[in-house]
């Protein structure tokens, strides 16, 4: 499963010592773009230059537990086939050594033109 670590931003804590809920999502989009460019070889940037958009349509987000100063984050992405075939599923999570702290499924497409399309990357890995 891929992987990336990070430590906990001392900007993202609030008022009562945890870590923002606003800021989880961040953790995990930047896994996310990096497995995409990464693993997927898709340098979402470069794409948006020829006229692809990668986008999140819908996400759900469970915490299980609150991050606080000083965590050291592992985020994980694993790709996930979705029932609609021009959408894809990263499912993640936010672990503190080895213990779940958060989960989310983030719902994905990429707009081709205007219309939802699914990149040959994405399906090749979705074979493995």
């Amino acid at each position: 499963m891929f992987s990336k670590h990070y430590d906990v931003d001392e900007n993202h804590i609030d008022f009562q010592g945890v870590v923002d809920g606003l800021y989880y999502p961040f953790y995990m989009e930047w896994t996310r773009h990096a497995y995409m460019r990464e693993a997927l070889g898709i340098d979402i940037e470069e794409e948006f230059r020829h006229g692809r958009l990668y986008m999140v349509l819908e996400y759900s987000l469970r915490f299980r537990k609150s991050l606080v100063k000083g965590d050291k984050v592992e985020v994980t992405c694993q790709l996930v086939r979705n029932e609609k075939r021009n959408r894809v599923n990263f499912v993640q999570q936010i672990k503190v050594e080895g213990v779940v702290y958060a989960e989310a499924t983030f719902i994905a497409t990429c707009l081709e033109n205007g219309r939802p399309s699914m990149p040959e990357a994405v399906t090749r890995a979705l074979e493995l």
